[in-house]
C-alpha cells in the first residue's frame, strides 16, 4: 500500500451503501455513512420508495450477506423472516403454467426490504470504526486543485432540504463512495471536476408496480409464495411473498400500457388474471393491511465506469449508481452484495488505483445479470432497443427452456441456479439440459 487508508465517506445509507461500509471497514480506519433520512428509526424510509414493494434476497445474495454478517440468516428468521427453498417452497408460473417443483439447495430469504435494511444498519452501526449520520445530503466533491481535480479529497454535505445560502460541511476523506442510487449525481460531480461522463446503456422497459400487504395465513396449497414470469404472451406478473409480522406482500407488475391499478377492485382483477388459486385466495380472502401503492421504474441504466480513460483517484460509484436493474428480475440486492465482495478485495490493494481495480471487478459481476435483464426486457415488442442475434437466440432458447421446466425439475433447477447467480448462463446449455429442452428426455 503506497498510501494508508484512513477515512472513507459513503454517500447513501441504503442497502448498497451499508454493504459498501461493511466492505471498507476492514481496511479503512474510519468509515462515515451519510443519508438524507433520519437513520435512528425503523421501517420504510422516504428515501427508499421501492422499499414498500416486494423484495427477496436470492440464494447467492444470502450467502454473501451471511459471510459479511455472520449469523444474519438465523437472527432475521428469529425476528420473523423465512428461509425458503426457492424451487420447492414457491409456486413458480410461466404465465398460467406452473414449473416443476423439487427440493434444491437454493435457499432464499423472504424478508421485507425495510426489515433487512434496518438489520444491516444496526449491524454496521455496531462496527467500532463506522459512524452513521442522518439528515445530510451530498452537495459535491472536494478535490486537490494541485492535481487538476485528479484526486477527490472528500465531499461537501449540507442539511437535508437546505437552501442555497446554507453553509456546507466539508468531510475530508481518502475515498468517497457514491451509493445514492438511481438518482445519483456522480456524473455531474465528475463533470464539475473536468471529467467526461461514462458511456451509458439504458433500456426503457417502463415497468410499473402496484403493491398491497395482507394478513398471512397458510395457503391451502401449502406453498409459501407465488412468483409468475412476465413474458410477451403474458406481459403482467405477480410476486406473492411472505415476510415478517405474519404478512403477505403482493406486488403486481405490468409493462407498456397494460399497468396494474391501485383501486381495490382493479387490483384484485389484475392479480387474478392468471388462474392461480393462491393469488385468488389472498386477494379475495385475506385481510388487507393497507391500500395498494404504485411505483414506476422507467428504465434500466448501466454506467460504464470500467471503460472511461480518465477517472479521479479517491472516488467511486457503487450499487445502483453504477447499474440500476429492472427490479422485476429481483437481482439488485444480490448484485450489490457481490459488488461488496469485490470492493473489499480491491480495497485490500491500497488507495492508488482503487477505483479502476474496483470497476474492473464490478463489471464482471454485473455482466451476467445485466445481459439477462436486457435480454428479458427486449423480448417485449413495446420496449425500444436493438435486438442483436445473440439476444434473439437467447430469448428463443429461454422460451423453450421454460416450457421444458414445466415438466422437468432438472431444467427448472438449472434455470433457478442462473437466476440466483449461483451458476453461469452457460450451464443452461449443458448436454443434459439440451436433451430435456429439445428432446424432452428426462
Amino acid at each position: 500500500m503506497t498510501r494508508p487508508s484512513t477515512h472513507a465517506v459513503i454517500l447513501g445509507a441504503s442497502i448498497a451503501g451499508l454493504l459498501a461500509a461493511r466492505a471498507l471497514s476492514d481496511t479503512f480506519g474510519t468509515v462515515t455513512v451519510i443519508d438524507r433520512d433520519d437513520l435512528t428509526g425503523t421501517g420504510p424510509r422516504k428515501g427508499v420508495p421501492q422499499g414498500r414493494h416486494a423484495h427477496m434476497l436470492f440464494a447467492r445474495g444470502r450467502e454473501v450477506l451471511e459471510d459479511l454478517f455472520p449469523g444474519l440468516t438465523g437472527e432475521l428468521v428469529a425476528a420473523g423472516a423465512l428461509t425458503v427453498d426457492i424451487q420447492a417452497g414457491f409456486a413458480w408460473h410461466n404465465g398460467p403454467n406452473p414449473m416443476a417443483r423439487a427440493a434444491s439447495d437454493l435457499v432464499v430469504l423472504a424478508v421485507s426490504r425495510p426489515a433487512l435494511e434496518d438489520y444491516l444498519r444496526a449491524r454496521v452501526g455496531k462496527l467500532p470504526n463506522v459512524a452513521l449520520r442522518g439528515g445530510l445530503e451530498a452537495a459535491g466533491l472536494l478535490h486537490d486543485p494541485d492535481t487538476g481535480g485528479g484526486t477527490v479529497t472528500g465531499a461537501r454535505v449540507v442539511p437535508a432540504g437546505a437552501g442555497p445560502g446554507d453553509a456546507a460541511e466539508e468531510l475530508r476523506a481518502d475515498l468517497v463512495v457514491d451509493a445514492t442510487g438511481r438518482g445519483n449525481r456522480g456524473t455531474t460531480w465528475l463533470g464539475e471536476l473536468g471529467y467526461a461522463p461514462p458511456e451509458q446503456d439504458s433500456v426503457m422497459a417502463g415497468v410499473v408496480y402496484a403493491t398491497r400487504e395482507y394478513e398471512r395465513r397458510p395457503l391451502a396449497s401449502g406453498m409459501l409464495g407465488v412468483l409468475t414470469g412476465v413474458t410477451p404472451e403474458y406481459p403482467y406478473g405477480a410476486a406473492l411473498l411472505p415476510m415478517e409480522g405474519d404478512r403477505w406482500i403482493l406486488t403486481l407488475a405490468g409493462l407498456g400500457d397494460d399497468l396494474p391499478p391501485t383501486d381495490e377492485a382493479g387490483f384484485a382483477a389484475y392479480a387474478t388474471r392468471l388462474p392461480i388459486g393462491d393469488l385468488a385466495e389472498v386477494v379475495h380472502g385475506a385481510r388487507p393491511l393497507g391500500p395498494a401503492r404504485p411505483f414506476r421504474v422507467p428504465a434500466s441504466v448501466r454506467r460504464r465506469y470500467e471503460r472511461i480513460p480518465r477517472h479521479p483517484e479517491g472516488f467511486l460509484a457503487f450499487g445502483d449508481a453504477i447499474c440500476a436493474f429492472n427490479p422485476i428480475y429481483g437481482q439488485g440486492m444480490t448484485v450489490a452484495a457481490l459488488e461488496a465482495l469485490q470492493l473489499r478485495a480491491a480495497a485490500g490493494g491500497g488507495l492508488d488505483g482503487l477505483p479502476r481495480r474496483f470497476y474492473a471487478r464490478a463489471s464482471k459481476v454485473i455482466d451476467t445479470p445485466w445481459d439477462m435483464a436486457v435480454g428479458g426486457d427486449l423480448a417485449f415488442p413495446s420496449v425500444p432497443g436493438r435486438r442483436t442475434a445473440k439476444i434473439r437466440f437467447f430469448n428463443w432458447y429461454i422460451a423453450r427452456l421454460l416450457r421444458a421446466a414445466e415438466t422437468s425439475p432438472e431444467v427448472a433447477v438449472a434455470f433457478h441456479r442462473t437466476v440466483n447467480l449461483t451458476a453461469p448462463p452457460e450451464r443452461l446449455f449443458a448436454p443434459a439440459i439440451l436433451r430435456r429442452v429439445f428432446l424432452g428426455r428426462h
